[in-house]
């Protein structure tokens, strides 16, 4: 059985990691350890289904090297430290006989490049952003990309959307989903009237979530629902945007509730008969889309990117272009206006949202971490999958 060392910059319980926990709690005849930079909450769950974990202490806080906030300047210091950190994180992996180190973000990445050669183990690339301007920047956007070609021996990407976004050539490639846990339909209340329509939006409150547009479009509907549920707290510095949307609900007169960071959202996806999701660039999957459908909500979600992978519209759910305020009011308007519609695509959205199962994925990555592994191993070259 080959031995996985998942490595992540931060411990912060937003949706990439919250994602790590659901995958490494589903993988099978993989033998699962993590390491972090941090201690935090994702380390403490790690910990409680068992996993064996590693804190690397470092002299400086990784989640503050932001594309947009440290400048030239600070990005350089933080690689170089963020290189400084792989040596002792090719310690760890030596140590906990790893087979196989996967970087699960950019920064891991960077640490891993220096760890899979001291520990002499192959590096994948768990890809959960696309490498594109919108999230790097025109000029370190190509310089990611070719520096995780590079130093990675394989690529696991959240969506083709995603996979897109990286150099393909001569590099193993597994498009794996984000998955989520089947509940298998329990029991939630029936759509309601226009008038009495309940709406979530659940995501991080960060500019590029597009809460704001959200409200703003909410604003000019026909029939205002009766209520809203904003849900999703604040990282890294985020917390004016928040005030800022909490300011704009107040003047537009809008009934929301800010729930703040909740460790689970299925409660208010299981109250609301429309979940949006709203982000105003390319998502690289949006597994809130898939919640959503598998708490049986009628959703709309924002196009191009990972939702086009997801949403049939029509048949399950709505798309709108990402960032185009009248067209999320029209189909806001849609919705809430035709209790059967949102019945229609709330009854056919849990069979779609079966397709992207967390074990299904489970069993992909376990299946592609062991053939990658066998493949270094032989010195041979594995076939690319997506």
């Amino acid at each position: 059985m080959i031995k996985a060392l998942f490595v992540t910059h931060t411990a912060a319980p937003s949706g990439a990691e919250l994602h790590l926990v659901q995958l490494v709690a589903a993988l099978r005849n993989v033998e699962v350890a993590t390491a972090f930079t941090e201690d935090g909450p994702i380390a403490e769950r790690m910990r409680a289904h068992g996993v064996e974990t590693t804190i690397i202490r470092n002299d400086f806080d990784s989640r503050a090297m932001t594309i947009a906030g440290s400048g030239p300047v600070g990005l350089v210091k933080g690689f170089f430290a963020l290189l400084r950190l792989g040596s002792a994180l090719g310690s760890v992996t030596r140590r906990s006989a790893a087979s196989v180190l996967v970087a699960e973000s950019t920064k891991a990445l960077v640490m891993g490049a220096v760890a899979a050669r001291v520990a002499r183990v192959p590096l994948v690339w768990q890809v959960r952003d696309r490498i594109s301007a919108e999230y790097f920047g025109r000029a370190l956007a190509p310089l990611v990309r070719v520096f995780g070609w590079a130093v990675s021996d394989a690529y696991i990407a959240n969506s083709r959307s995603t996979l897109s976004s990286l150099i393909r050539w001569r590099k193993p490639a597994l498009v794996a989903y984000p998955g989520v846990e089947i509940d298998g339909g329990r029991p939630r209340p029936s759509q309601r009237s226009p008038e009495k329509t309940v709406v979530v939006v659940v995501g991080r409150l960060t500019r590029w979530k597009g809460q704001d547009v959200f409200l703003r479009a909410l604003a000019e509907v026909a029939v205002r629902p009766a209520h809203v549920y904003l849900v999703g707290g604040t990282f890294f510095g985020e917390e004016p945007f928040r005030d800022e949307l909490q300011r704009l609900a107040g003047d537009l007169g809008l009934p929301v509730t800010f729930t703040g960071h909740v460790d689970d959202p299925t409660y208010y996806m299981r109250q609301a008969d429309i979940l949006v999701h709203c982000s105003v660039i390319a998502e690289p999957f949006g597994t809130v889309v898939v919640e959503g459908m598998n708490a049986g909500c009628a959703v709309i979600a924002s196009q191009p990117g990972g939702p086009t992978e997801v949403v049939e519209p029509g048949v399950n759910g709505l798309l709108v272009d990402a960032g185009d305020r009248a067209q999320l009011t029209a189909a806001l308007d849609q919705l809430i206006g035709d209790p059967d519609l949102r019945r229609r695509l709330s009854s056919a959205a849990p069979a779609r949202a079966a397709h992207f199962d967390v074990n299904d994925a489970a069993r992909d990555v376990a299946g592609f971490l062991d053939a990658l592994v066998a493949t270094s191993h032989r010195g041979g070259v594995m076939h690319v999958r997506s």
